[in-house]
């Protein structure tokens, strides 16, 4: 591995653990040329995913752009950024582990929200009220009470 400090290709491993649940490696390294220490991850290789926008353009599938979205929509509330890359972990996993190589933007929003649901009511809505575009306050309100009914609160 070459060493992101000096260039030399030669480096020896000092640690190996599984990350991500087991779906990588981190290994760290230690550089034979300068002796500095840096981290490289080893991840098994996996089929492109396509994505298929409203418009009908695709480009790949990019799990940092649930990240975003998803963080949008947790302001001020108390979720840790560990429930947050574990939901995008889920939904990657799930579209790799569907051998669909294109989804949709709306079956990830979907996916999105389903596991928003159990996580924070609040975020949940705030995710909901921007994905479905609500245009008014029944639409909202009706959004409102089919969570409630989900819950059996109603």
């Amino acid at each position: 591995m070459k060493c992101v400090f000096c260039g030399a290709i030669d480096s020896k491993v000092i640690d190996s653990r599984p990350t991500d649940e087991g779906l990588a490696i981190r290994r760290r390294r230690e550089c034979l040329n300068c002796g500095r220490r840096f981290t490289t991850y080893e991840k098994i290789e996996t089929i492109p995913l396509v994505v298929v926008k409203k418009d009908g353009s695709r480009e790949p599938f990019d799990g940092e752009k649930i990240k975003r979205s998803v963080i949008k929509a947790m302001a001020k509330r108390q979720i840790t950024m560990d429930v947050i890359d574990r939901l995008v972990s889920d939904i990657e996993t799930s579209l790799q582990n569907s051998l669909e190589q294109e989804v949709t933007t709306s079956r990830i929003g979907e996916m999105v929200m389903d596991k928003l649901r159990y996580i924070d009511d609040v975020v949940y809505i705030r995710f909901a009220s921007v994905y479905r575009e609500f245009q008014d306050i029944e639409t909202f309100h009706s959004q409102l009470e089919e969570l409630l009914e989900q819950r059996g609160e109603k």
